[in-house]
C-alpha cells in the first residue's frame, strides 16, 4: 500500500485533511498552512454563524447594492451557478429558513435540540420566499456588485466548503509546485501532479455504510452529500442539512449519501445535493448527466452509475 503524508484537524463541525504523495513530505507543513489560510478567508467572507463575516456584517447594505469582495463574489457566483445547473435545486437563498428550522449558530457549538414554534405552521413565509421567480433568479451580481433581494439570507454552505477544497488544493500547487488532495468533511478536491499509484480516495459517510474505494486523477474530485450528518431534532421532528426549495423543508431521507466525481469539487457537490432533493428521480438525472456516481439508499443498497467500479472492483 503506497504511504503518504498526511495532516488532519477539527474545521467547521468536520475535519480537515491534506494529503500529498510521500516523495513530498517535507512540504506537509507548508501545505497544511495553505488549506487553512484558504479556509480562514472562506470563513471571513461567508461564514453565516460568525456576526463579523463580510455576508452578515454587511448584510444590510447587500439588499441595497455595493461592492464586496473578490473572494465573496466569487462564492456567490458559484453558488448562484450550482442553482443554474441544478434548476434550483441547490438554492444559496435559504438561510432564514434554515435558521427558523434551528440550523444556527447554536447547533453549530454543538447543540443537537432546538425548541420554539413550528416552522411548518407559518404557511406566509413560505409564500413570501417561493414567488414566481425564484429569489436564487433575483440575486444580482455583476463584477464584484452584489445585490441580495430584500428578506432573503444567503446560505452559501452548499458549494463554499467544496469551493474551498477547490482553492486549497489549487493553492498548494500554485505555491509550492507539488499534488495534493484536500479533504473537508465530503468534498475532496486534488490538483498537480498525480502521485505514484494515483489518488486513492475512500468513499463511506458513516461507519455501519458501505465503503468503496475509488482511483481518481489529480484535478478530479469527489464529494459526498449526506442525510446522516448535521442532524438535530426541533420540537420532537427530526431535521437534517439538507432543504428541499420547494417546501423549505429537509428532503425526504431516499439516501443515505449521494457521491459523485466530477472535475470541480464545486460540480461534484452541486450533484450530490441536487440528487438528495431529487430523490429517486436522482438516478436517471444523473444517469443522463453521465457523471460517474454512488447512491446509497435508505435501507443500505447501493445505485453505482457512470462508470462507477462495481463493487468488487471497488473493494480491490
Amino acid at each position: 500500500m503506497t504511504v503518504r503524508a498526511a495532516a488532519e484537524w477539527d474545521l467547521w463541525t468536520t475535519t480537515a485533511r491534506v494529503v500529498l504523495d510521500r516523495r513530498d513530505r517535507r512540504h506537509l507543513a507548508a501545505a497544511e498552512a495553505c488549506v487553512r489560510e484558504v479556509t480562514a478567508a472562506v470563513d471571513a467572507a461567508c461564514s453565516r454563524f460568525r456576526a463579523d463575516s463580510e455576508l452578515v456584517a454587511r448584510a444590510d447594505a447587500l439588499v441595497r447594492g455595493t461592492e464586496v469582495s473578490p473572494l465573496l463574489a466569487s462564492l456567490v457566483h458559484q453558488a448562484v451557478d450550482a442553482a443554474r445547473l441544478t434548476d434550483g435545486d441547490v438554492d444559496p437563498t435559504l438561510g432564514r429558513r434554515m435558521v427558523r428550522l434551528g440550523y444556527d449558530a447554536a447547533f453549530v457549538d454543538g447543540a443537537l435540540v432546538t425548541d420554539g414554534p413550528d416552522p411548518d405552521a407559518s404557511p406566509e413565509l413560505l409564500a413570501r420566499a417561493f414567488d414566481d421567480r425564484p429569489a436564487w433568479q433575483r440575486i444580482l451580481l455583476s463584477g464584484t456588485f452584489l445585490r441580495v433581494p430584500e428578506g432573503v439570507t444567503l446560505d452559501l454552505g452548499a458549494t463554499a466548503k467544496a469551493a474551498a477544497a477547490d482553492m486549497a488544493a489549487a493553492s498548494i500547487t500554485a505555491r509550492l509546485g507539488i499534488g495534493a488532495l484536500v479533504s473537508l468533511g465530503g468534498d475532496v478536491a486534488t490538483a498537480g501532479p498525480d502521485p505514484s499509484g494515483g489518488w486513492q480516495v475512500r468513499v463511506q459517510d458513516l461507519d455501519d455504510d458501505p465503503a468503496d474505494h475509488v482511483r481518481i486523477a489529480s484535478g478530479w474530485s469527489v464529494a459526498t452529500s449526506s442525510t446522516q450528518k448535521r442532524r438535530w431534532e426541533q420540537d420532537g421532528r427530526a431535521r437534517h442539512h439538507i432543504l428541499d426549495p420547494r417546501w423549505g423543508l429537509p428532503a425526504d431521507p431516499v439516501w443515505r449519501s449521494v457521491t459523485v466525481v466530477a472535475p470541480s469539487c464545486v460540480t461534484a457537490n452541486s450533484m450530490t445535493t441536487a440528487a438528495v432533493v431529487r430523490g429517486y428521480a436522482a438516478v436517471d438525472w444523473l444517469r443522463q448527466n453521465g457523471w460517474a456516481a454512488r447512491l446509497v439508499a435508505a435501507d443500505g443498497s447501493v445505485v453505482r452509475l457512470g462508470g462507477w467500479p462495481a463493487e468488487d472492483a471497488a473493494a480491490a
